[in-house]
């Protein structure tokens, strides 16, 4: 009985799917050419996905991640029925609702209203369904003076919100999002987040196509990279995608390095950025190391167990095989449900690099912090102002936070009564 149900909760199933696109190096443009030339239609299949299997459970939003003709845009374009795999198998479960390219499924000459209706209607909504959702999908798309103006005259950020307005109120059991909430403005984009959040409490189930990962790591469960056509990892962001900015942190220098001496710089990082054998939350280049961390109370003394009002100090002690002098200190907290707190590194606090000697002590000091009761964890790091880490420790230590009167909810807001 259990194995059924949880089956049952499975709403995408991807099993060991392959695809390729051939390229023709010399192929003739006209119905002449290709019956005079037909010796020259030469071609090789390119793999673009070479058997690649994944779940997505009922509620669960996931991102994929990868670098540009990885595979990742193909895969979400054949959950979506744009395109089928040469082989292996899609299995989905319920009405789905995409948003793959900016405008399509849009007829330019017609007004956002009459659009909103066409594209409804390929989500499968019937035109009652649709006359009782189109205030609202106005309204969300903050267009109502332009909804009866041709598309043709949007901007590519208008398109953006009629689009996302129509795919998130057909009430889907699945949505689709390939890269097409970079486009619009930063409050546009903080309300479709809101949203998002929204229906995926509802039990939709999400699967993102991004570079940002940040959007990632605000909407996502679980992270999917994808490499040259196969999985390379999945787990959590947090877990995934420090190793992803590595790698194509590592990429991009060795693509853009022309002297031999920076090449070979790059080619030592790469081969340090395997997780310390001795402890698997760690990674880096080995450049800087620390080697203790501390955590003071006010008085000085060691302490994990802290009030939302009260002080917190860490210390850390580091080595670094030389001076260093362009680094970045970064701290994480998460609670112990992996939510992300907060984070900040001596970059984004100073706007400058710090110097890094061969030993010495960084001292971070957090006047409180108020959240509820509960345990955070810390993640620590030495980085470089790219993000190449010299030294990257998850969950270095575990912060206990609790008052006398047990604060529900995630923070511990300062407040007093005044009853007359």
């Amino acid at each position: 009985m259990d194995q059924k149900r949880e089956n049952n909760s499975i709403v995408i199933d991807v099993k060991n799917i392959k695809k390729k696109f051939r390229v023709y190096s010399d192929r003739g443009g006209t119905l002449k050419d290709r019956i005079l030339f037909r010796t020259r239609r030469k071609y090789e299949d390119h793999w673009v996905l070479k058997g690649i299997s994944f779940q997505v459970r009922k509620g669960e939003a996931i991102g994929l991640i990868g670098e540009n003709g990885c595979g990742k845009s193909t895969t979400l374009k054949m959950l979506t029925r744009i395109l089928y795999p040469d082989a292996g198998k899609i299995t989905m479960k319920g009405r789905v609702s995409s948003l793959i390219e900016l405008g399509a499924g849009f007829h330019p000459d017609l007004t956002g209203r009459e659009n909103v209706y066409t594209n409804a209607a390929i989500f499968g909504l019937k035109q009652h369904e649709i006359d009782s959702r189109l205030d609202k999908i106005i309204a969300f798309s903050e267009l109502e003076e332009y909804i009866d103006h041709p598309v043709r005259t949007y901007s590519s950020g208008m398109y953006m919100r009629l689009a996302f307005a129509v795919a998130i109120n057909v009430d889907a059991d699945i949505l689709l999002i390939d890269e097409i909430l970079a486009v619009g403005d930063a409050s546009f984009q903080a309300k479709c987040f809101q949203k998002l959040q929204e229906i995926k409490s509802r039990g939709t189930t999400i699967v993102i196509v991004s570079h940002s990962l940040n959007q990632i790591e605000q909407i996502c469960d679980r992270s999917i990279w994808i490499d040259e056509g196969l999985i390379r990892m999945e787990g959590t962001p947090r877990d995934i995608h420090p190793y992803y900015t590595e790698f194509m942190t590592r990429k991009t220098q060795k693509r853009d390095e022309k002297e031999a001496k920076e090449a070979k710089k790059a080619e030592e990082a790469k081969l340090a950025t395997q997780p310390d054998p001795d402890n698997p939350n760690r990674t880096g280049s080995g450049e800087a190391r620390m080697t203790s961390v501390r955590v003071l109370n006010a008085t000085g003394e060691e302490a994990s167990s802290f009030s939302p009002d009260e002080e917190i100090t860490i210390q850390i002690d580091y080595t670094a095989h030389k001076d260093l002098s362009n680094a970045v200190v970064g701290i994480a907290i998460y609670r112990s449900d992996q939510t992300y707190i907060y984070g900040t590194n001596s970059l984004i606090d100073t706007a400058e690099s710090v110097r890094l000697k061969e030993q010495g002590t960084i001292v971070l000091h957090i006047d409180r912090l108020p959240v509820a009761n509960g345990s955070y964890t810390v993640d620590l790091a030495l980085h470089r102002p790219d993000g190449l880490n010299y030294d990257f420790w998850k969950e270095v230590f575990t912060l206990h936070i609790a008052d006398r009167i047990q604060t529900p909810g995630i923070i511990h807001l300062p407040h007093r009564w005044d009853i007359r």
